[in-house]
């Protein structure tokens, strides 16, 4: 029913999966991750329990390999299953039952498990690790995963259609604030685009859900100041603090009461947004 990736970046400091299938809401049965652990997919005639177990044996020193051998070796339904596990030193393994619906395959290397079922054909599977090979200089893990689940996609996908999408990734201390590891985490339950509308949703949570660089701030001058002021007032705002409040850019503000800087994508906005029409 499905096709998906399963990583660990570059500098072995994030793990993801992305996932996509004719399936309704596929982000909620097939992917998990825990940040210094690993991540895993399990489709096909998913086992949802696999994925806790299959973390807390790694989290318990078994490699991904041994982590599976022992979901499968507990497991009656194991001919139905499909799993993808990446561990947390980038050992991978997939397994495809021999009961699982054609074409069905996968293929792991370190740092990638890659897998699907009821594809369009054995070229999915490939065309998603050519992409994931290629974008090795890409340090945004988030972005190489949907760029392998996009040529999936292009090269047939699921056979069926599309439905559903989901993007997890975790790093330590990359969440809201800091305060948690769950870097990205989207699903499109239902739509007829749903890797589109997914890689939109990733642009959005890149704009307010994480921390400008030094490269994008703008330090406020008294004159730019005045401006934030001035074009808040213009879009009905009393300040640029209830601006950036209503708009939920707290992220890219050092400090939303008096802002020593600000991110030069909202900055882009606000101009844009507040300028009178012709």
């Amino acid at each position: 029913m499905t096709f998906s990736i399963v990583a660990r970046s570059v500098d072995g400091q994030t793990w993801g999966v992305a996932v996509a299938s004719k399936f309704l809401a596929v982000g909620s049965p097939v992917p998990a991750a825990v940040a210094g652990i690993g991540a895993i997919a399990t489709q096909a005639d998913a086992h949802v329990g696999f994925k806790g177990a299959a973390l807390a044996h790694i989290d318990e020193g078994a490699t991904a390999e041994v982590a599976l051998d022992r979901l499968l070796e507990e497991d009656e339904g194991r001919e139905h299953r499909q799993v993808g596990i990446v561990d947390v030193d980038g050992g991978a393994v997939t397994y495809t039952g021999p009961s699982c619906l054609d074409w069905a395959g996968g293929i792991a290397e370190r740092d990638v498990a890659i897998q699907g079922n009821i594809l369009a054909g054995p070229g999915v599977v490939p065309a998603m690790k050519a992409s994931w090979d290629a974008s090795t200089g890409e340090p945004d893990l988030s972005r190489r995963l949907l760029r392998a689940l996009r040529a999936g996609d292009e090269a047939g996908g699921d056979r069926r259609g599309r439905q559903s999408a989901a993007l997890l990734v975790v790093r330590e201390g990359a969440g809201y604030g800091g305060r948690d590891d769950v870097a990205v985490d989207l699903r499109v339950d239902d739509h007829e685009q749903p890797g589109a509308e997914l890689e939109r949703l990733l642009d959005l949570n890149d704009l307010y859900l994480t921390a400008s660089t030094d490269e994008e701030k703008v330090a406020i001058t008294p004159d730019l100041r005045a401006e934030l002021e001035e074009r808040a007032g213009r879009l009905g705002h009393p300040d640029f603090a209830a601006w950036v409040g209503t708009e939920n850019f707290e992220m890219r503000v050092d400090d939303r009461s008096s802002p020593e800087w600000v991110d030069e994508k909202i900055l882009e906005i606000l101009r844009s947004r507040s300028e009178a029409p012709a």
